[in-house]
C-alpha cells in the first residue's frame, strides 16, 4: 500500500501482517469493481487478533474453572476506514471466496433511536445467510449498548483470517476481537484489554448466538507469545501468563470433524452442568428464587455461583451419588423451575447427562490447578509425564460427557503409542465433538508428530492440519494507523 504511511504502530517482523497491509491497495470495492475498497484521505486502522489452543480447562470455563490457553500464530487481521455514508460495509477475504455484507446504520436503531435489543439482532442474523457478519456488526451494537456509542458515520471494514474455521481453535473470537479493536480505535472508544474481551463475549453470546465462555476472547485479546494465559473464569480474573518450559512444545492436530461451539452437544452439556448446580443448591439448602420462566437466582456465598469452587472431595462426599445420571428437561423444570445460566435454556424434551456434566468442571478445575502448579514449580522433563496424565484424564472426562468423537479419540490413542518417543499427553479441545486435539511433547518431537499425522491419515483418509506456533494477543499488537502520504509526517513508508 505504497500511497500510505504508518503514522502509528509497527508491523515488526510479521510477514502475515505485511501481506495484509499490501493487500489493501489491491482490494476492490464489491459494489464498484473498478474502485478501491479504501479511498479518500481518512486513515486506515489495522488490528490483529490470534486464535487459541485450549491446553487445559475447555468447557469448564462457564462453570468458573481455571483455564490455560495458548495464543496461536494463526490470526485475523481487520482494516477499517471511516466514510461519509450511512452504512457499514464488511468484506471478508477468507476462505475460497469473498463474502460481503452491508447494513444501514438505521437498522441498528429502534423507533426511538436507541440501539435495537440484542434479541432483535440475534433473530435478524439467525434468519439470514449472512450470520457470519454478526461477529463484526455485533461489535458496533455492543458498543452502543455498553458504552452509549453513537455511530454517526459509516465505515468500510476488511477482514482476512488464517485461523482455521470449525476446528475448535476460536476463529470466531479472533474475528470478534480484531473487529472490536478496530472499530473502537477508529471511532475513539477507549477499551481496556479485559473489557475488549468481555464485550466480544457479548457479541458471541448475544448477537451471534453461541453460548461460549470467556476464555476464547480473553486469550485472543490478552495472550502473550509462547505463554499460557492463566484465567480464572469467575467471570474473568486474569491471573497472568505462564511461560512454557523451553523443553516442551504444544501442537494442535485437526481431526477433520467440524467443530461448532453453537452445536447441540456443547449446549446440552453446558445446560446439564447448570442443572446439576441447581440440584446441588437445593441439597445444600441455598436460598433460591424464580427470576423468570426457566431461570432462577441462587444466593450462594459458599461457592459464589460456580461449580468449579466445589472440591472433588466435597462433591464425592455429598453430591455425586444423589445426582441423576440423566434427567429429562420437563421433569427438571417441574421440580426445580430453571437454571441460572443466562445464555442457555432447558429444553423440556431433551434428556440431559446431568451427573457427568456436573462432575466435569469440578474435576477439571482441580486438574488445571495441578497442571499450572507443575509449570510454576518446573524442575525438568521428569515432570512432563504428570502433565500428560492430566491431559489424558481431561480428554476422558470430555468423552464421559458425550463430547468425544471417534476421530479425536484416535489421535489421542496414537499419541499414547508414542509416549516413549517424546510425546507426553493429548486432549480434545474447546467445545469438543470433533475439532482439534492439543498435544504436548518435547520441543524436538516434530518428527514424532509427523508420524502421528501419517498414521491418522492412513487410518481415516483425512490429512490433518498440524497447528503450531504462537503470537501475542490484540492488546499487545495494539493497532496500525495508515495515512495518506500527503498527510503523514514523521512516519514510516509501508
Amino acid at each position: 500500500m505504497n500511497d500510505y504511511r504508518i503514522s502509528a504502530g509497527s508491523i515488526g517482523s510479521s510477514v502475515e501482517t505485511q501481506d495484509f497491509v499490501d493487500t489493501l491497495s489491491s482490494t476492490r470495492d464489491p459494489s464498484h469493481p473498478g474502485k478501491n475498497y479504501f479511498t479518500g484521505n481518512e486513515p486506515v486502522i489495522v488490528t490483529r487478533a490470534p486464535g487459541r489452543l485450549d491446553v487445559m480447562g475447555g468447557i469448564a470455563d462457564y462453570s468458573g474453572s481455571l483455564v490455560l490457553q495458548l495464543p496461536l500464530a494463526y490470526a485475523t487481521h481487520v482494516a477499517i476506514q471511516k466514510v461519509d455514508s450511512t452504512n457499514l460495509r464488511v468484506l471478508s477475504l477468507g476462505g475460497s471466496e469473498q463474502r460481503y455484507f452491508e447494513i444501514e446504520l438505521a437498522e441498528l436503531l429502534s423507533n426511538n433511536h436507541s440501539p435495537i435489543d440484542y434479541d432483535d439482532a440475534l433473530r435478524r442474523f439467525a434468519e439470514s445467510s449472512d450470520q457470519w457478519a454478526a461477529h463484526v456488526i455485533g461489535a458496533v451494537l455492543v458498543l452502543m449498548h455498553e458504552r452509549d456509542f453513537r455511530c454517526e458515520r459509516g465505515a468500510h471494514i476488511l477482514i482476512k483470517s488464517s485461523v482455521p474455521e470449525g476446528k475448535g481453535v476460536s476463529s470466531s473470537a479472533a474475528i470478534e476481537v480484531a473487529s472490536m479493536q478496530a472499530i473502537a480505535t477508529a471511532f475513539e472508544v477507549d477499551l481496556a484489554p479485559t473489557e475488549l474481551a468481555t464485550f466480544c463475549q457479548k457479541v458471541e453470546n448475544l448477537v451471534a448466538g453461541a453460548p461460549s465462555g470467556i476464555m476464547d476472547q480473553m486469550t485472543s485479546a490478552c495472550g502473550e507469545e509462547n505463554k499460557l494465559l492463566e484465567l480464572l473464569c469467575q467471570p474473568d480474573v486474569l491471573l497472568g501468563s505462564l511461560t512454557l518450559p523451553e523443553e516442551l512444545q504444544l501442537w494442535g492436530i485437526d481431526s477433520g470433524v467440524r467443530h461448532s461451539v453453537g452445536g447441540a452437544d456443547y449446549g446440552t452439556v453446558r445446560t446439564a452442568a447448570f442443572m446439576g448446580y441447581r440440584i446441588i443448591a437445593e441439597i445444600a439448602q441455598l436460598p433460591t428464587s424464580t427470576a423468570q420462566a426457566g431461570k432462577v437466582e441462587i444466593t450462594d456465598s459458599k461457592w459464589l455461583g460456580y461449580l468449579a469452587n466445589i472440591t472433588p472431595a466435597e462433591f464425592e462426599d455429598s453430591y455425586d451419588k444423589v445426582l441423576p445420571n440423566q434427567l429429562r428437561g420437563d421433569v427438571f423444570l417441574d421440580r426445580y423451575q430453571g437454571i441460572t445460566d443466562k445464555v442457555t435454556s432447558v429444553n423440556p424434551a431433551t434428556v440431559y447427562p446431568v451427573r457427568q456434566a456436573t462432575r466435569h468442571p469440578i474435576y477439571e478445575n482441580h486438574r488445571v490447578g495441578s497442571f499450572a502448579s507443575i509449570l510454576k514449580n518446573w524442575r525438568g522433563l521428569e515432570q512432563a509425564p504428570q502433565l500428560g496424565t492430566l491431559m489424558f484424564e481431561s480428554h476422558q472426562s470430555y468423552s464421559d460427557c458425550g463430547l468425544g468423537s471417534e476421530a479425536t479419540d484416535l489421535i489421542v490413542k496414537l499419541v499414547n503409542e508414542f509416549l516413549d518417543d517424546g510425546l507426553f499427553g493429548a486432549r480434545i479441545t474447546g467445545g469438543g465433538s470433533g475439532g482439534t486435539v492439543a498435544v504436548l511433547g518435547c520441543v524436538n518431537s516434530g518428527p514424532v508428530i509427523e508420524k502421528v499425522r501419517r498414521l491418522f491419515q492412513k487410518q481415516t483418509g483425512h490429512e490433518p492440519l498440524i497447528i503450531s506456533g504462537s503470537s501475542s494477543g490484540a492488546a499487545i499488537f495494539d493497532f496500525l494507523k495508515l495515512e495518506k502520504l500527503t498527510t503523514a509526517t514523521n512516519s514510516t513508508a509501508v
